[in-house]
């Protein structure tokens, strides 16, 4: 019975005597299971579902606690790593004082265990203190109202103990082999074995910079939104790999570029801190890698998703040009007419004016472009490169819209076109015509939104080319948009938007002179909501995750400085013996900690401007294009967090001056 006391007994002696490392393991596994439980609550809130843009909001918080748990899984047992090494000394000693692997292996079980009962209860009491204020955080970023109560998410406890008991299983697994396959004398000396010299690794160094330019060159020359969903991802594996080659391969290069210049590396503030880092190099790489990436993922999220929610209005404005909108499919006969005075009969009843207004027909149509040939069919291949759409107008539509008078004859356009210098003249499926003047076409209601996505062209001939186009595509069904503002608030726009819906429900079509085949009424203000829903749900999973990233960025900063630490500390004690005074030493590992702390930081900054144009590309899908907001997001995300890294230097560095003093 003693026997068996005496194991939890010196599991918990264990933890507390090695505080310094397991404090802040436990509080990082404490906030990280917190922030999953908060995650899964607003998930499977029953409010979330029930809103305006629930489903997108779902499936958005749905993909960030699937973040997090493969992050935590992941990031948990690599934490973990950096306790057992520091911890095989003392594992060993007890192996060679007669505790068998056995008696070891039952002392990591109690530590295991808690570690995990008591971080997973502990989060999820923080969990659920937070989980309301959470809440409230999140709806007020969506715009929507704050419901009343509180409750208990049954799901997020389940998700919360089956994903971390599983994580703390693994982690005692990992525990457990490494244990097993270790011998005594390696366990004593586990945390002081040092490395060689390495070697230079030419070709890792060769394929990690083909891997960073490879991905650098996909994020620039990318120029089609479509195309850079697919390649974003590419590039970013590209980028990881690149980084992680650079950082294991060319700093070695380098270090012993540095090594091979007597002039310079026989002084003791270069040489200290070179002949440190280039004998640890293997297990300081893959840690300034993890930071570098771990920052940039940070700089990316948090910038992306602040300026996409900053620029939620010029989104609305793009995608919808006017507050309403009406458009019909092939109107025939009177329909127009008898349509566009109901509308207007329509505002005058609810005691508006229309405003702004925009009325046109066009036929519009997918196409594809081999230069300035656009066809509908191609015999050539096409991908998303050469997908295109044109907007076509007759010339006394085209009056009767901008208020200009145009002569045109039966070859000759006005053409605009997303694309600059396109050329003289245009080519539809054999049809050519001379492009005599441009057109204003960015006031088309299609226009903004589908430029910035795909090439886009709208082009007005005369009205004999355009009853010839009209029969030649035959299957390209004419559309009429008619597009208005009135002076409200938005309640009234909403309201007077369910009048406008339902007003052509009574005037049904087969009453109309030729008739029409479809109506579709859209409304900004209507949109708002959903537009909000999903930016603001893409700033709250951004600034979620970016907040369990920086953390991990912190603790593996930590860590790499509490382990460096105690391994130069036998190092700098016998420099001083030999006659290295201490202010030398400590300008030697003021430069060491400087190099390797703000290396990652500049490598992130690197990686986040080569990225830019890509992420804006990326934006535009959103129908962002204000490339200055986040310009302006992405130095004030730089800065911030160059702020917060400075002050996570500050208080690491002390701990490794403390120790190795």
């Amino acid at each position: 019975m003693r026997k068996i006391s005496l194991y939890p007994r010196l599991a918990i002696l264990n933890i507390k005597s090695n505080r310094q490392f397991y404090l802040p393991y436990i509080l990082t596994c404490i906030a990280t299971i917190a922030m999953f439980y908060i995650m899964t609550f607003l998930t499977f809130s029953d409010g979330t579902l029930s809103l305006q843009g629930g489903d997108i909001l779902f499936f958005i918080l749905k993909l960030g606690m699937i973040i997090i748990g493969l992050f935590s899984a992941i990031f948990l047992t690599y934490t973990n790593s950096f306790l057992m090494k520091r911890r095989k000394k003392e594992l060993g000693l007890y192996n060679i004082l007669g505790m068998g692997k056995g008696n070891i292996a039952v002392v990591l079980f109690f530590e295991t265990m808690f570690v995990a009962v008591g971080t997973i209860v502990l989060g999820l009491a923080l969990g659920i203190l937070l989980s309301k204020l959470v809440l409230l955080l999140l709806y007020k970023i969506v715009r929507f109202p704050v419901p009343f109560g509180f409750e208990v998410s049954l799901e997020g406890l389940t998700y919360s103990f089956c994903v971390f008991g599983a994580v703390f299983t693994l982690i005692l697994i990992f525990n457990l082999i490494s244990i097993r396959h270790a011998s005594p004398i390696e366990l004593l000396h586990g945390s002081n074995v040092g490395e060689k010299e390495p070697k230079v690794k030419w070709a890792a160094a060769f394929l990690g910079v083909i891997s960073l330019s490879g991905g650098y060159y996909i994020a620039l020359a990318t120029e089609n939104p479509l195309q850079a969903i697919m390649l974003f991802f590419v590039a970013v594996l590209l980028v990881i790999i690149g980084t992680y080659l650079l950082f294991t391969a060319s700093s070695i290069a380098i270090l012993k570029r540095l090594k091979a210049k007597p002039g310079y590396y026989y002084q003791p503030r270069h040489f200290i801190p070179i002949s440190g880092m280039l004998y640890r190099m293997k297990q300081n790489a893959v840690g300034l890698a993890n930071i570098c990436i771990l920052s940039t993922m940070v700089l990316v999220m948090v910038s992306g998703t602040v300026c996409l929610y900053l620029g939620t209005e010029d989104s609305l404005f793009a995608g919808y040009p006017n507050d309403f909108s009406v458009n019909v499919r092939a109107p025939e006969g009177n329909a127009r007419e008898n349509l566009r005075r109901l509308i207007e009969q329509t505002i005058a009843e609810e005691g508006y004016t229309g405003e702004n207004t925009q009325d046109y027909i066009s036929l519009s149509t997918q196409t594809y472009r081999d230069g300035n040939n656009l066809c509908l069919s191609p015999d050539y291949g096409y991908d998303i490169n050469n997908s295109a759409i044109i907007s076509i107008m007759s010339q006394s539509e085209y009056e009767h819209f901008s208020g200009e008078s145009v002569a045109l004859s039966s070859c000759e356009a006005l053409l605009y076109s997303s694309i600059d210098n396109f050329g003289s003249e245009i080519n539809l499926d054999g049809s050519r015509f001379e492009i005599v003047g441009d057109m204003n076409a960015p006031s088309l209601a299609a226009s903004p939104s589908i430029s910035t996505i795909i090439d886009s062209f709208c082009m007005v001939v005369s009205n004999e080319s355009f009853e010839m186009l009209k029969e030649k595509y035959n299957d390209v069904t004419e559309s009429w948009y008619y597009g208005f503002d009135i002076a409200a608030g938005s309640e009234e726009k909403l309201s007077f938007y369910d009048v406008l819906t339902n007003a052509p429900v009574s005037f049904p079509s087969d009453s109309l002179d030729g008739g029409y085949v479809s109506l579709s009424t859209s409304c900004r203000e209507a949109e708002r909501s959903f537009i909000y829903s999903m930016n603001g749900g893409f700033l709250f999973l951004g600034m979620f995750l970016g907040l369990v990233f920086l953390m991990a960025t912190v603790l593996i900063i930590y860590y790499k400085q509490l382990s460096e630490g105690y391994e130069d500390k036998q190092r700098f004690e016998i420099m001083q013996k030999v006659g290295l005074g201490k202010d030398e030493i400590k300008e030697a590992v003021r430069s060491q900690i400087l190099v390797v702390f703000f290396l990652p930081l500049g490598m992130a900054v690197i990686h986040i401007a080569f990225a830019f144009k890509m992420i804006t590309k990326l934006l535009l899908l959103m129908n962002l294009t204000n490339v200055s907001l986040f310009a302006v997001c992405v130095v004030c995300t730089v800065a911030v967090f160059a702020i917060i890294y400075g002050i996570v230097y500050t208080l690491t560095a002390k701990t490794y001056y403390r120790i190795v003093e």
